[in-house]
């Protein structure tokens, strides 16, 4: 199995319900370690520029309100096959669809509050891990 990185958000719906611990313990009981973590209020400029791939679609406006309208935390993730191991501990964006175990169906408010983002690919965890945090700040 190949370590490698993922990038997660706790997103505004969970941070206000005091979910970060709860989301970590599940985070790390799937041998994902946590090398990287800080809890931000993200700018509508920094949500346009990470949610930009969603220009066009008619919920970017608000995706981008509802993660502007509160803290975050952001994480980079290490581990065996971290994108894939992190996508199946999330559960389906739907947290109707989401497996019995999972962060969005124990945590989840709705699909866009669904209370976790992660990385679909090693290139889009680069890329995403890069526009959040320094080098110096990932200690593993």
């Amino acid at each position: 199995m190949a370590v490698e990185r993922t990038f997660s958000i706790i997103k505004p719906d969970a941070t206000k319900r005091n979910l970060t611990g709860a989301i970590n313990q599940k985070i790390e009981a799937a041998g994902l370690r946590i090398i990287g973590q800080k809890r931000i209020k993200m700018s509508k400029t920094q949500a346009e520029g990470f949610y930009g791939v969603h220009k066009e679609r008619p919920f970017f406006g608000s995706l981008v309100t509802f993660m502007t309208s509160g803290p975050v935390v952001v994480q980079v993730l290490q581990g065996d096959n971290a994108v894939a191991k992190y996508r199946e501990v999330m559960g389906a964006t739907d947290p109707a669809k989401a497996n019995a175990g999972t962060i969005r169906k124990e945590f989840a408010e709705s699909i866009e509050a669904n209370s976790v983002h992660g990385s679909d690919s090693p290139e889009n965890a680069k890329i995403e891990i890069d526009f959040f945090f320094k080098p110096e700040e990932i200690v593993d």
